[in-house]
């Protein structure tokens, strides 16, 4: 709906529009996990659907990220919290919520726990502890040489390890979460724990509400992708109806 969106350093923020009621100024972000970007089949499927039940949806890629502009070695929680408040500036007035996926429930967490302009927030397989993740999965890969998960478009790079453990957890911004938030997260994630998920849930504050999706993975790929759907545009309805 809106033309260009740059973060702080003046880099491209790639975004896509689903335009659901017309005439209503509630709106939700989608923001995409570590190597991904915003035209994942899920969260394209996800964005589709609410714009369908009639909410206002945009997906958008982090700077480093998909067409955004930026380096992908810079892109790290930190920066995306500040790309995700430039996103936030852009639709400056309107009722906006934010769904984010893997690192970026993360980012969503962090954001939505010191700015009011985020009105709902979802959490998709949701990064909590930032430190065990960076050590679980990139412990033997050397920062700039090698890449995240063997894929040469992702390279590792020193910036991103020490945001993730200099972080160290997000469970202490949770109690300062004072909007509705829904989290979402399958039994069988193998890159996220669910101990992620019930672990932050203990630090909410009252009005949460926490979905296992029985058998998923950390992408809600397959049969899984419906329900996820159905889950999150059910609850975003009738949060802001």
């Amino acid at each position: 709906m809106f033309g260009e969106i740059k973060n702080f350093h003046g880099e491209r923020i790639d975004h896509t529009f689903h335009q659901g009621d017309a005439n209503s100024k509630n709106l939700v972000l989608l923001g995409h996990g570590v190597t991904g970007n915003k035209d994942r089949p899920f969260i394209v499927a996800l964005a589709e659907a609410l714009a369908a039940a009639g909410v206002n949806a945009l997906r958008f890629s982090f700077a480093g990220n998909g067409a955004s502009g930026g380096q992908f070695t810079d892109a790290t929680i930190s920066k995306e919290v500040a790309d995700l408040g430039s996103v936030l500036d852009a639709y400056a007035g309107w009722n906006v919520g934010y769904i984010g996926h893997s690192m970026g429930g993360a980012v969503g967490v962090l954001r939505a726990s010191q700015d009011p302009r985020i009105r709902l927030l979802v959490s998709l397989s949701g990064m909590v502890r930032t430190a065990a993740f960076a050590q679980r999965e990139f412990s033997t890969v050397k920062p700039g040489a090698g890449f995240m998960w063997d894929d040469e478009q992702c390279p590792l790079s020193q910036a991103y390890m020490d945001d993730l453990t200099q972080i160290g957890t997000v469970l202490d911004a949770a109690p300062k979460i004072k909007v509705p938030w829904l989290l979402v997260h399958g039994t069988e994630d193998d890159v996220v724990p669910i101990q992620d998920s019930k672990d932050i849930l203990i630090r909410a504050g009252n009005d949460v509400k926490f979905v296992v999706l029985q058998g998923s993975n950390h992408v809600f790929a397959g049969d899984f992708t419906k329900p996820m759907v159905e889950t999150v545009v059910g609850w975003v309805k009738a949060r802001f109806a």
